[in-house]
């Protein structure tokens, strides 16, 4: 039968509905014993979802001296990392205090200093004697911190979380006798941009006043003015409960009014009555039940660990209501980088919740809903009455204020320069928002906020397509992200453009438009100039070959994230793999998402060997101990594009087709997944045993066309979650495809098997130490 087309793909579906799929107790299942630092036991009544939580605790048996080594808490808010205090690591432990929402508000100096997120503070646990060890787990499936800090003069027990709701960060300390007098000191930071200790700063910039310490009635606060007005204030309090002490801090922000510290004393005075035991109920509760949506366990030790630990930190970093996150998500360090980036972070740091099953994390499609009217400001003003774009960096709300190299690029005007006009930056974030359709069918997100912005982002490229002597449409000079300099028909916007425009004439076909602009949109895709290729593959563009270390992959943005082209021909596979291999082969300026997006490509092309070969390359060079990562200062998107990564060996989607197992290494002859969610609102669940894939099963939430490549070698059977015969028919791309209507499920085995359907997770091919700084032999 012929593959379905890209109207169909788009099409069909509405909200979110459906059953959820949920396993049975497994037969056996790996765990970790805290005794046995990191080595796997099997115990046939563990809960599936505990075991690999438990096995993938971060475990600290010496000292964190950075924030790339220590542990980390968070709910998209409020974050605190915490590790010694410098320069004083053996008298002290840092309890950063940090949130996404507290920023400046002078758009004259532009998003990087006028606009910039502020730093608020740390506490400072200061114990009696001298700091001599050490034995702290952050636990991922109760989101806490607990353990023993060992001094000269006794032991101080700790447990600390930050609320999920509450947004409180509360730390409860039981000392020993001799460190009954510990103290809790805060100190208050310089409100500053972080970018002014790596550049120089705007000509009339300057920080903002000191904060003021000061106590309101048993609650102490620290409230930090802002030269713009408003404020942004740290609140706590310390309640004793025998020998046990807890604090409770809560941030909150106000611009450009002063209603924050009322706010933060009574988030602190409404929370500290609450035992901190009383807290960690409710906090439980919803990370245990996060967890649940989805499942996935692979025979690889250290990367399984390193999974479930990328969901727990984008948990703690990002909420639907939540900004964007930043480069450093809430957690904000010293950094160049003190805002929000749409060159590629921000895209890389929320693929990962599609395939998850997390679309409650989505703060993108948000927040371009929300604050659309202020990316039509970011163009230039003869284009803004029809047209969009998104800066390179922008605060929570979008804005960019001043722009110049030094305080924050705008958007591009093509063929002009300075500045330097980027401005694919909009059409790629809206693919986020796309995927996001794609995975929930939910027809709110296509009509309300990537059709009508996709448009507009379209519009400001048509403003600039000129036909050249060959008679295509081509661009003026842009600029591909990173790489350096301007070129025509610069792939980056080439590939963006297409995108775009095959996207517009689906969507509208579905929601039933007859857009005027839509004769344009075809035009486009008939006429366009072809993607610039030379020898070596896919060059920056007409005017600039790859020809020098560059870390993004911006060139080849149709391969990858787009699926534009996929390899369907000899001439085009050979051309992709030219290019990827060309694009790694220059050392120097490759970077962890470098090999993310290696890895991403290399499962494109059904090669699970060289995927698990560039995640490798990825641990060993970048991830740091508890699996943070760094570019000069703290950037995130990278490990949780790893993430990502993984998905795309373990399930692709895209085309409308289902593809189970796609890319993977020999070594993982196990595997087992449970409602990881694809394109078309499915929650696919799969087992592979023994290198064959033994059962997959589709749930459906929308109804949409069901195709699936699964895997199964000879002739399958498919039953509903009834265990009645479903009809399927072949395909001409080697798949099924099943009539599932909506809320349904269908079952694939090979005909006559009837194996187990409970999931567990599978053996480790060998033990590996657990993340963050676990003793050293």
């Amino acid at each position: 039968m012929p593959s379905p087309s890209r109207r169909t793909v788009l099409a069909t579906g509405s909200a979110l509905g459906g059953t959820l799929l949920t396993g049975g107790l497994p037969a056996q299942a790996s765990a970790a014993d805290p005794e046995t630092d990191g080595k796997a036991t099997y115990d046939a009544r563990s809960d599936p979802w505990r075991t690999v939580l438990a096995d993938a605790d971060l475990v600290w048996q010496r000292m964190p001296t950075t924030w790339y080594e220590g542990p980390f808490l968070g709910n998209g808010f409020l974050g605190s990392g915490i590790y010694a205090e410098p320069g004083a690591e053996t008298s002290a432990v840092r309890f950063n205090v940090q949130h996404s929402e507290v920023q400046d508000h002078r758009p004259e100096y532009g998003s990087l200093f006028g606009l910039a997120r502020l730093p608020i503070g740390h506490f400072t646990l200061e114990p009696v004697g001298t700091i001599t060890g050490l034995d702290w787990r952050l636990g991922l499936r109760d989101a806490e911190l607990t353990g023993t800090l060992t001094t000269d003069r006794g032991t101080l027990a700790l447990r600390a979380l930050v609320h999920t709701d509450r947004s409180v960060l509360a730390i409860e300390v039981t000392p020993s006798a001799g460190e009954r007098g510990f103290r809790w000191v805060f100190h208050p930071a310089d409100a500053i941009s972080p970018r002014a200790a790596f550049k120089p700063l705007p000509d009339g910039y300057r920080g903002n006043p000191p904060a003021e310490v000061a106590e309101y009635d048993g609650v102490s606060a620290a409230v930090q003015p802002l030269l713009a007005g408003g404020q942004h204030v740290t609140a706590w309090r310390e309640r004793r409960r025998g020998a046990a002490r807890t604090l409770y801090v809560h941030v909150a922000h106000s611009h450009p009014g002063t209603t924050a510290l009322d706010r933060a004393l009574r988030a602190v005075r409404s929370a500290s009555p609450l035992p901190y035991s009383a807290l960690a109920l409710t906090h439980r509760a919803w990370w245990h039940a996060y967890y649940r949506k989805s499942f996935l366990s692979v025979p690889d030790a250290r990367l399984q660990r390193f999974y479930w630990i990328q969901l727990y930190k984008t948990a703690s970093a990002a909420r639907r209501d939540a900004p964007v996150m930043a480069t450093c998500g809430p957690w904000l360090e010293p950094t160049p980088w003190p805002n929000t980036w749409w060159n590629l972070n921000a895209q890389l740091e929320y693929w990962l919740i599609h395939g998850s099953n997390h679309l409650e994390l989505d703060a993108i499609t948000r927040s371009l809903g929300e604050f659309r009217d202020n990316l039509a400001k970011e163009t230039a003003a003869p284009y803004r009455a029809d047209s969009l774009g998104i800066p390179r960096t922008t605060d929570p709300q979008l804005v960019n204020g001043a722009t110049s190299t030094l305080m924050g690029y705008g958007v591009g005007i093509p063929g002009q320069d300075p500045p330097t006009p980027e401005v694919g930056n909009l059409t790629w974030a809206l693919h986020n928002v796309w995927l996001s359709y794609r995975h929930t069918m939910d027809e709110s997100i296509l009509r309300d906020v990537l059709f009508p912005l996709l448009r507009k982002a379209i519009a400001y490229y048509l403003h600039f397509l000129e036909p050249g002597p060959d008679g295509r449409l081509h661009l003026p000079a842009t600029f591909s992200p990173e790489y350096g300099g301007n070129s025509r028909d610069c792939n980056y916007d080439l590939m963006l453009l297409t995108w775009g425009c095959r996207t517009l004439l689906d969507s509208a076909e579905l929601l039933g438009i007859d857009d005027e602009s839509a004769p344009r949109w075809r035009e486009v895709l008939a006429r366009r100039a072809p993607y610039p290729t030379d020898a070596n593959g896919f060059m920056i563009g007409a005017d600039i070959p790859f020809a020098k270390s560059h870390r993004h992959y911006s060139h080849l943005l149709a391969v990858y994230p787009l699926y534009e082209l996929t390899g369907r021909t000899p001439d085009e596979r050979a051309l992709i793999e030219r290019s990827l291999a060309h694009w790694v082969g220059f050392e120097g300026a490759l970077q962890g998402y470098t090999f993310t997006g290696a890895a991403s490509m290399s499962a494109l092309l059904g090669k699970g060997e060289d995927a698990l070969r560039y995640l490798g390359e990825l641990m060993s060079r970048f991830v740091q101990p508890n699996t943070m990562y760094q570019e000069s200062g703290p950037v995130i998107e990278t490990p949780l594009s790893a993430a990502q990564s993984l998905h795309d060996m373990v399930c692709q989607s895209w085309g409308g087709v289902i593809r189970v197992f796609p890319a993977l290494p020999a070594a993982w002859a196990d595997l087992t997944v449970q409602d990881f969610r694809t394109q078309g609102a499915f929650l696919l669940s799969a087992v592979r045993e023994g290198g064959a894939t033994r059962w997959v099963r589709l749930t459906s939430e929308a109804g949409a066309p069901c195709v699936v490549r699964h895997g199964i070698t000879g002739p399958v059977e498919v039953r509903d979650d009834r265990g009645r015969p479903l009809r399927h028919s072949d395909t001409d791309e080697g798949a099924i495809r099943i009539a599932l209507p909506k809320g349904r499920s269908a079952l694939i085995t090979a005909r006559g098997d009837r194996p187990d359907l409970r999931i567990a997770p599978v053996r480790p091919n060998a033990e590996a130490p657990p993340w963050g700084l676990p003793r050293t032999e």
